[in-house]
């Protein structure tokens, strides 16, 4: 069995509290390469409440930068929770990294530490991959997680991008994911999502309704659909990320744009207002 801490990870950030020193916040710049896109308000106000309590408890990771700056490499977390607590310094160690290494140790740290969603943890393998050549299993191994953990993740890369956002925002879960992964066609994934997210569908659920998917019959019309109004309702489709409906008899008809939650649809009016 594997250790929850890999030994590239101990390689890669001291454990020790040698070389800390008090860094001004207003001196740190952020990281540029963060790989996380979602910080939850509710709880970084409850890890501010714990350094406001008990302080840093560990300090972050940060590398030297012009005008006397310092550029975050780990820690971000903490970083934005320490403003909240209202400190005005924090723990730091600097450690004199490349470029390469500070987007390594940023997202092994995050990936170790389970701070990301699904989705920020299979682009984090995915940038690993691509940017320090691992396979998935030397990555694995340096990260401290299994093989098969790491490749469920990456799937997830394969689906819509309107699930992934799903995911993003936490609507669906690895579990939910996976079992849509199973099923064969774009179409049928997005229908899966879609079900999920409306009936609130647990992971047995919809692993049940994947199947059933999977073995439903293609549907069939009486009348074929004027092709012509086919690859308008792809377009719209493209263009909008998610199912439009277009009905036309002579010259009028009208537009059904779906959505599936609040944040949806006010993704989709930004679009349409622009």
């Amino acid at each position: 069995m594997k250790t929850a801490l890999g030994k590239g990870l101990k390689a890669l950030i001291p454990d020790t509290t040698e070389g800390v020193q008090e860094i001004p916040l207003d001196r740190i710049m952020p990281n540029p390469k963060q790989p996380r896109r979602v910080f939850e308000e509710s709880t970084l106000e409850e890890l501010a409440n714990s350094i406001r309590e008990k302080g840093v408890l560990q300090p972050v990771i940060v590398k030297k930068a012009e005008d006397d700056k310092y550029i975050l490499v780990a820690g971000e977390r903490r970083l934005r929770a320490a403003r909240l607590a209202g400190l005005t310094s924090i723990p730091a160690i600097v450690k004199d990294t490349t470029e390469a290494e500070a987007v390594e140790i940023a997202l092994i740290e995050n990936i170790q530490r389970d701070d990301l969603n699904p989705l920020e943890m299979a682009e984090a393998f995915q940038r690993l991959i691509n940017e320090f050549n691992y396979t998935q299993e030397q990555l694995a191994t340096r990260i401290g997680k299994d093989r098969a953990t790491v490749a469920n993740y990456l799937r997830i890369l394969k689906l819509p991008p309107d699930i992934k956002e799903h995911i993003l925002s936490g609507q669906i879960s690895l579990g939910h994911a996976k079992a849509i992964l199973s099923l064969p066609t774009k179409a049928s994934q997005i229908e899966a999502a879609r079900e999920v997210i409306r009936k609130g569908l647990s992971v047995r659920q919809t692993e049940r309704l994947c199947k059933a998917l999977s073995t439903k019959p293609p549907r069939t019309s009486r009348k074929e659909k004027d092709p012509n109004i086919v690859a308008l309702e792809e377009r719209l489709k493209r263009s909008l990320g998610t199912k439009v409906t277009l009905k036309h008899r002579g010259k009028k008809g009208k537009i059904e744009i779906e959505y599936y939650s609040l944040d949806e649809l006010d993704r989709l009016i930004e679009l349409l207002t622009g």
